[in-house]
């Protein structure tokens, strides 16, 4: 957080309408150079302190293994405030936000709620520790309207855990061991993550029951008949066998044709057969098109619906092909248009030049019509690209400007502390977001304006994340970003006061330019650019 270098920035175009800036045009909206903001629902905003206590959850847990009262209604009032529009951001990832498990239970790092969200009892309700579904709608529609796209979390591997209130669904649903040793393809696929989390039986396409425990719910809520009418339908309609996956898969569609979701990050990808994933995409695919035939005056564009893959251990080096060691398995070819990027963290240690030409060059061909999502910190990464916090202005230039998508995840961009005193393990990197610090921390409100700078511009220029990287001097460093009629030149670790670079090539003399991280304006003469800032960073965008 200390450390004031300021790099260059360039920015890609994310927004989902396309935000137009001051010194733009406007540009169309592409997945592949999204700016998306990844947040713990339960970690971000409490909106509502009414509702932070449900189902008797009042054991008590180790540090920050409980409900701490995050919300959707604490995520509307910030995308109410602008909060996600000023930072440039045109996609929202949050965690699962469905009925998470009533008990507590202890992996080993202390006794801990399903606080996060990936711990489902029930994928047909909302969590009331979350919200209601009314506040989903006002939070989907809120953030249409200023053009970010929502991106909810899909959990198909696994149930919650097993409590002394929350019992295991039945073998035709699930299996409890054995436990995964992640050495072949089997031995990671058929088989439970860790110990008392029941894997559902994604292989299988036998028949089976609802289970008991969901039944008798949706009873005593009064509601198991417009469950099974739905069901019915839907059975009916795919032609898909009543197996535990597709059960799954329809009341997860159920969130795009109800409430119009842009996309899903599906979770725990590799630790299901391939196939599952393409019959997700398959449904989600079906489901959208149902939402646009709907509400043909609430769809943002014509993109597709989005779904990106957490495959653990992929980065973009491997580029098409995940390797089991025994089995080599294709997920762009498997339901996803993007992965996320596990190799950035290490090579963001490197420089501007090398991880930006090295992620053009693999996009622009191998991945070409697909995407990674970048991330420097996340919520089960324990080996983060700046887990000090003291390299926070170079891990926002680096991930904003690399081509790609950029997750921005909750409070990078304010230095959030990610190793809290008494946290073990994951606990540690999702810390409450320190508003405190936004609103009183002078080092924070610039660091937040870094972000800010460099997300803008990125929204507006597609460039940035989907086109083609081009270095134009090594020392100064510059280069251009370019994606159909979009193009940007970017300076990065300049001098600060008059900088000057030729664009013969790049900008016809008489070209008006605008610095998106100074707002100062110059006009391209004897095919050199010249401005004079305080700053030693240069966005070039044509006015």
């Amino acid at each position: 957080m200390k450390k004031t270098l300021f790099i260059g920035a360039f920015a890609l175009l994310t927004s989902c309408t396309a935000v137009q800036n001051s010194g733009s045009d406007k540009q169309p909206f592409v997945w592949e150079g999204a700016n998306l903001y990844f947040l713990l629902t339960d970690r971000f905003n409490n909106g509502d302190p009414n509702n932070d206590v449900n189902f008797n959850r009042t054991e008590k847990t180790a540090v920050l293994r409980g409900f701490e009262g995050g919300d959707l209604r604490g995520i509307i009032q910030k995308i109410d405030d602008n909060y996600f529009s000023d930072l440039g951001i045109n996609a929202i990832w949050m965690t699962p936000v469905v009925e998470q498990i009533h008990g507590a239970t202890n992996e080993g790092t202390g006794n801990t709620y399903g606080f996060h969200g990936y711990w489902t009892k029930d994928w047909t309700a909302l969590d009331p520790n979350f919200g209601t579904k009314a506040d989903l709608k006002e939070l989907v529609d809120k953030a249409h309207k200023k053009g970010i796209r929502i991106v909810l979390d899909a959990v198909i591997n696994h149930t919650g855990p097993v409590t002394p209130v929350d019992p295991v669904f039945p073998n035709s649903w699930v299996r409890t061991s054995p436990q995964c040793k992640y050495d072949n393809y089997i031995n990671t696929t058929a088989c439970t993550l860790v110990a008392n989390l029941p894997d559902i039986l994604t292989e299988s396409s036998a028949p089976a029951d609802l289970p008991k425990q969901l039944v008798d719910k949706w009873k005593s809520e009064g509601r198991y008949e417009k469950e099974m009418q739905e069901l019915d339908a839907f059975f009916t309609k795919t032609g898909y066998p009543r197996a535990p996956k597709y059960y799954i898969m329809k009341w997860l569609a159920d969130y795009i044709t109800e409430f119009g979701i842009d996309g899903y990050r599906v979770d725990t990808v590799k630790h299901t057969n391939e196939d599952v994933w393409k019959e997700f995409q398959k449904v989600c695919h079906a489901a959208f098109d149902e939402y646009r035939r709907n509400n043909p005056n609430k769809v943002l564009d014509n993109s597709k619906f989005f779904t990106v893959g957490e495959v653990y251990g992929y980065g973009i080096s491997q580029k098409q092909i995940y390797d089991f060691g025994d089995r080599k398995v294709n997920y762009f070819d498997n339901g996803f248009a993007s992965l996320i990027n596990f190799d950035f963290k290490g090579d963001a240690t490197k420089s501007y030049e090398e991880i930006f030409s090295k992620y053009s060059k693999i996009l622009n061909s191998d991945l070409k019509g697909l995407s990674v999502m970048n991330y420097t910190a996340s919520h089960d990464d324990g080996s983060p690209f700046d887990k000090d916090r003291k390299k926070t202005y170079e891990a926002g230039t680096k991930i904003l400007l690399a081509p790609g998508i950029s997750q921005v995840y909750y409070g990078d961009e304010t230095a959030r502390t990610l190793t809290v005193a008494g946290a073990e393990g994951d606990a540690n990197l999702r810390s409450n977001m320190n508003w405190n610090d936004v609103k009183n921390n002078p080092g924070t409100q610039k660091l937040l304006e870094h972000y800010q700078k460099l997300g803008k511009f990125r929204a507006n220029h597609p460039a940035v994340g989907a086109g083609i990287h081009n270095m134009i001097s090594q020392s100064p460093y510059w280069f251009t970003r370019t994606y159909g009629t979009d193009k940007v030149l970017v300076g990065l670790d300049l001098s600060y006061g008059l900088k000057e670079i030729s664009v013969a090539n790049i900008f016809a003399d008489g070209t008006k330019l605008r610095d998106a991280y100074s707002g100062k304006t110059t006009t391209v003469k004897n095919g050199k650019a010249a401005i004079n800032t305080g700053f030693g960073i240069v966005l070039f965008e044509k006015i």
